[in-house]
This record gives structure tokens, sequence and C-alpha cells, in this order.
């Protein structure tokens, strides 16, 4: 359905008027999450603005997370985000579950950690695998050298049809997951219990996890992907889990938008005897 102006309002529209009532429409369920706006010349014929006007109320919603959709391109109401809440004892929780069954692990996973929405909730679940070479700097941390190659594995989910997307890049070194060939397939995603327990089956046991959260803009692709408003920086963690012996078996890179992000570190402190 079109948004409408009201009838009988003499003022003249300016660009935040404009906002206010596209806002407003928004609000009444006249324009819903996902459909997409009229386009800028029905819209100023509608209000009675100029094309200008209308692009700078657009604009405005654009950066206030009401609207979405490439510069120049259509426009439609935004999917509200899922937020996120990622907590480090998360990692306490999936070692402990790491030698239950595989019924009792299939319950939690990243999806329910980060979202409280289960993977059968979501709208979407891509897994893609793929055996590379891997960034310089992966393969240093995982002391991969020659040409010894890397599994990457790439997740993507939406919990809502037209939502923006969360997503993390895995990398494994491949001579140590090659060991239990079911770990090659993408097809038997998602795993119970996850990378611990894929890990536990190659001989592993995870000893730490450190995360390395940095923050900076995100690229134009990570934008329409993650569905991101102008200005709107990201959480990049890093996340580096070590075994017991002590080097690196997997480095994980985790994009997380600041706007519907919540990170929560809890350290647990030893009693004094």
């Amino acid at each position: 359905m079109s948004a409408k102006p009201p009838s009988g309002s003499p003022a003249p529209y300016d660009a935040n008027r404009l906002a206010g009532e596209l806002q407003a429409s928004i609000s009444r369920g006249e324009l819903r999450p996902g459909e997409q706006l009229p386009t800028t010349a029905s819209l100023a014929a509608q209000y009675g603005v100029n094309k200008n006007t209308v692009s700078k109320a657009i604009s405005g919603l654009k950066a206030a997370g009401v609207l979405t959709g490439p510069a120049g391109g259509r426009t439609w109401v935004r999917v509200r985000p899922q937020q996120i809440k990622r907590h480090n004892l998360r990692y306490l929780r999936e070692k402990s579950e790491v030698l239950l069954s595989d019924e009792d692990r299939a319950g939690y996973g990243v999806s329910e950690a980060d979202s409280g929405v289960s993977v059968q909730d979501l709208h979407e679940d891509v897994y893609k695998y793929e055996v590379v070479s891997g960034p310089e700097d992966i393969r240093r941390i995982l002391g991969v050298v020659d040409d010894s190659q890397l599994l990457r594995r790439t997740y993507t989910r939406r919990h809502a049809a037209k939502a923006g997307a969360s997503c993390s890049t895995s990398y494994l070194p491949y001579a140590l997951i090659s060991q239990n060939p079911d770990l090659l397939d993408a097809s038997r995603e998602p795993w119970p219990g996850g990378t611990m327990h894929q890990l536990h089956t190659v001989g592993v046991e995870l000893d730490r996890i450190e995360d390395h959260v940095v923050a900076d803009m995100p690229t134009l692709e990570e934008q329409r992907l993650l569905d991101i408003p102008p200005a709107v920086p990201l959480l990049r963690v890093r996340k580096v889990s070590f075994a017991v012996s002590g080097e690196a078996v997997e480095v994980s890179d985790i994009p997380l938008p600041a706007d519907r992000t919540e990170l929560i570190y809890t350290t647990p402190l030893e009693r004094w005897k």
C-alpha cells in the first residue's frame, strides 16, 4: 500500500515533515517491513514536493535505520534486525556439552547463543565449504607452512525474509580436519555441538579461546549483506581457538553490526584459599 499525505493540511512539506509522514505510514502498517517504497517521482507527486525533498527525507530515514536500500536504487522498509548478545561464557557451555549425545548437543548452537533463535526457525541458513590457501595472516596464526591448505567455512543466516544477514568465516588446517572426512561435508551442517565437537572427533581438546575485537566501518558489500545503516560501524571479532597442546587450531572472523550487538564479558575469579 502506498503512503498517503494527510488531507486538508495547508503547511508545505519539507524533508523533515515528509520523513515524519513516511514513518507514520510505517507505524500504521500502510508500509510494511520488507515492502518497497513508491518511487521518488511517485512520492514527489503524492506530497506535492520536488524529488530533492523526497531524497533528503529518505536519506534521513535510512540513517535512522527505518528504511534501507542502495544509493540510487529502490528503497524498502527495513526489516527489524535481530538483536545479538554475544557472551564469552558460551564457550564454557560448548565445551561442557562436547561429550554429550548428538540429541543433547543439537539443542544449542551459535544461533541460539547469539540471538535466541533456533536453527529450525531461521529463514535462511547457508553453509559453504572450500579448500583454500587462505590469507597470510590466518596461515601465520594457524602455523600452516609450505603449500598446506585450509578448510574455509562460510556461514550466512537470516532470521526473516529480506532481513540483514549474520555471517562468519572459519578457517581450520585441512591436514587436521581431513582426518574425519565427515568434517569436509557441508551437508552435515548444522553439526551438533559445533566446532568444539568437530575438533573432538579428530582428537583435539580446546584449552582456551581468545576473542580479539576491533571496530571499523563496513565495506559496501558488508553494508548491503548485513543491512547496516549509513555511518554505523562494525565490531569485528577474530576468534582464535587453541588446543591443550598449545597451537591454534581454528580462526573465525565474525562481523557484528554495532547497531544490534551487545558484547558481554564475564571473568570468573578464583577464590582466595
